[in-house]
């Protein structure tokens, strides 16, 4: 039976993440701050993580060999930044939005190599240079093009794995908001199908959740 790690499970996508394949078949590894009672009836073996936290993050052990690691937590950080609070909070962002996901994949790849498995990261088109003509949501939109770099990063030290990084759409989340044209289950549905397509030869990939190549 095949071992998802995710993290950022309790919520939106990394929850719908787990309950789909969970639905699969899967083992499901899924980490959180703190456990919700609809995570933990899906089977799952839930682990306390906070992202925010570099020592434990490179402390992660999964204890078996890793199919699938999808890094998912984020948070959305301010805004703007104008003050020494601000800058401070925008640290913060890139804290858990660029530096926890790669140290996740450096403290992960051995079990993931012995799976010959998979490195995927939720991105966001918002971190695309090219699709940037609005501006705003400075803090966001920074760490994710930096978590973009990092993980093509990671994709060229590990040419031998399926290493990707993927936009779900906007999506009818708590960030995304109840207005946004995706469900939760059509954007991990398709993300899903993007996931089991790549190989090797699409390493450092940047994908949207129907497949189509994002420029950034």
């Amino acid at each position: 039976m095949p071992t998802l790690f995710v993290t950022g499970a309790n919520r939106g996508l990394g929850l719908e993440f787990v309950r789909q394949y969970r639905e699969a078949g899967w083992d499901v590894i899924a980490t959180v701050r703190e456990a919700s009672p609809e995570l933990e009836s899906l089977g799952a073996e839930v682990r306390t993580l906070d992202m925010a936290d570099a020592a434990a993050v490179s402390a992660v052990r999964a204890g078996r060999p890793v199919d699938l690691l999808i890094a998912n937590a984020g948070t959305y950080g301010p805004r703007e930044a104008d003050n020494a609070d601000s800058a401070a909070e925008w640290l913060d962002t890139f804290a858990v939005n660029t530096v926890a996901p790669y140290l996740l994949a450096k403290a992960l790849l051995t079990e993931v190599k012995q799976a010959n498995g998979k490195l995927i990261v939720v991105s966001t088109r918002m971190g695309s240079l090219d699709d940037n003509d609005s501006g705003g949501f400075l803090a966001y939109r920074s760490s994710k093009t930096a978590l973009n770099m990092a993980w093509k990063t990671l994709a060229l030290a590990n040419r031998d794995l399926a290493v990707a990084m993927l936009h779900p759409g906007w999506v009818q989340t708590r960030m995304g908001g109840q207005s946004a044209p995706v469900t939760p289950k059509q954007s991990i549905a398709g993300m899903r199908q993007v996931i089991d397509g790549l190989t090797p030869a699409d390493n450092g990939a940047f994908r949207d959740y129907q497949g189509k190549t994002v420029p950034w």
